[in-house]
Formats: structure tokens, C-alpha cells, sequence
């Protein structure tokens, strides 16, 4: 397993070859267990990297606040449902990125896809991995984001900085097990964000070399 500081070692081309095992594009999983035959509607999401100071970090959004959205105020990725016009979930996450932060989507390089969550609200969600250069102008849609940053992928990594715990409590009838992160610069990780974070971590920390062959990802269509 890499520790944090190898991962900032990682290129793009290693980064993009640690996506491609099976394990990586298996299929869905779901926030909730037993709902995962149940219909969804499909989105995605952007995990953009970008190096800074010899670092990754990850880019993340905190949306903005509106009443009955049950993600208001959350810490996310920007991304959102397909449209009848996107052709894959990879137009899908670069649509809603240029949408919601501003990200011109040649500007991203796509390393590949992570496994789709099936999230409690009834969506399929496919994050995509993308590297972008930086400095990169950013500029927030006031209707969807409050707030743009991102946190080094070290930080990330390390294991004592997150926990497992039982949400909203372990006698509510959606209980499940959730990923949360301590705070960083004032924002929290946690939720189907931190688990797609921690499964792009995973992927990031496994052996190469293991003799599986890449399976196609799961489409978002």
C-alpha cells in the first residue's frame, strides 16, 4: 500500500493506469443496502486533481443553500443528472462541472471511472477522475455552489483523518454506515463524497502488476 507522500508521486499515466483494474469499474454499490434493484435516475460526477506545489489535491464544491434540497449546504463534487443530450457520464460530469465551477472541458484530461454509488435519494451517480492544470480560473454558479476548494490528496490518505460511524443514528429505518472526514479548512467531508474519495484513494493505493484484466466501466446510460 502507498503511503500519502508516494501518492503526490504519482503522474497522470500512473494515476490513470490504477483506474483501469476490475476492482476499480466493478459494479454499482449502494448507499443503502438492499436498494440497489430498484430503479434511479443517472448522474455524475468530476473529481478534478491539479497539482500544486509538487502536491495533488482534489477539488471539491460546498453546494449552496436552498430550501428543500436534501444536499443543500453539503460538501460534494460537481456534477449533477444526464441530460438527453449527453452521450456517456463522462459528458455528463463535464457538462455540470462547466456548468456549476467553470471548468472548460478541454481543459480537463479524463483519467478514467470509478464504480457508480447508488445514492438514498434514487440516483445512479458515475464520478469521473480528471486532471486539470492550474492555476485555474474558477468561478462558482451562485445557484448551485457557495464555495470552491480543494484539499491536498496526502491529507486525504491518511487513514486517521476519517471513521466509519452509523447515520443519522442506528435505529432510523435509512440507517447505514457513512464515511466522515475530520474538518479541513473548515468544511466536511462525508456522506457518498467521502466514499467515492476513499474508493479513488483505494484504487490509487493498490499493486499494479496483479494479472487482472480491465473490465469496460459501468455507463451512466
Amino acid at each position: 500500500m502507498d503511503s500519502p507522500l508516494t501518492l503526490d508521486r504519482l503522474t497522470c499515466d500512473q494515476i490513470h493506469a490504477r483506474l483501469l483494474p476490475a476492482a476499480c469499474r466493478r459494479g454499482p454499490v449502494a448507499e443503502l443496502a438492499g436498494a440497489a434493484s430498484e430503479p434511479a435516475e443517472r448522474a455524475a460526477v468530476l473529481l478534478p486533481l491539479h497539482r500544486l506545489q509538487g502536491a495533488w489535491h482534489l477539488v471539491f464544491i460546498r453546494r449552496a443553500e436552498r430550501a428543500h434540497d436534501l444536499h443543500s449546504g453539503q460538501v460534494g463534487f460537481p456534477g449533477g443528472r444526464r441530460q438527453a443530450g449527453d452521450p456517456d457520464c463522462i459528458a455528463t460530469a463535464l457538462r455540470e462541472a462547466q456548468e456549476e465551477i467553470g471548468l472548460v472541458p478541454e481543459r480537463v484530461l479524463v483519467l478514467g471511472q470509478l464504480r457508480p454509488m447508488l445514492t438514498v435519494s434514487r440516483f445512479l451517480v458515475t464520478p469521473v477522475v480528471g486532471c486539470i492544470p492550474w492555476p485555474q480560473p474558477l468561478v462558482p454558479d451562485p445557484r448551485e455552489v457557495a464555495r470552491i476548494f480543494s484539499i491536498p490528496l496526502a491529507w486525504l490518505g491518511e487513514h486517521a483523518h476519517r471513521r466509519i460511524r452509523p447515520y443519522p443514528h442506528p435505529d432510523h429505518p435509512q440507517a447505514r454506515a457513512l464515511v466522515f472526514f475530520d474538518d479541513y479548512d473548515g468544511e466536511t467531508l462525508w456522506g457518498v463524497t467521502a466514499r467515492m474519495t476513499v474508493d479513488f484513494l483505494s484504487c490509487l493505493e493498490q499493486s499494479l502488476g496483479t494479472g487482472v484484466a480491465p473490465e469496460p466501466p459501468p455507463d451512466c446510460g
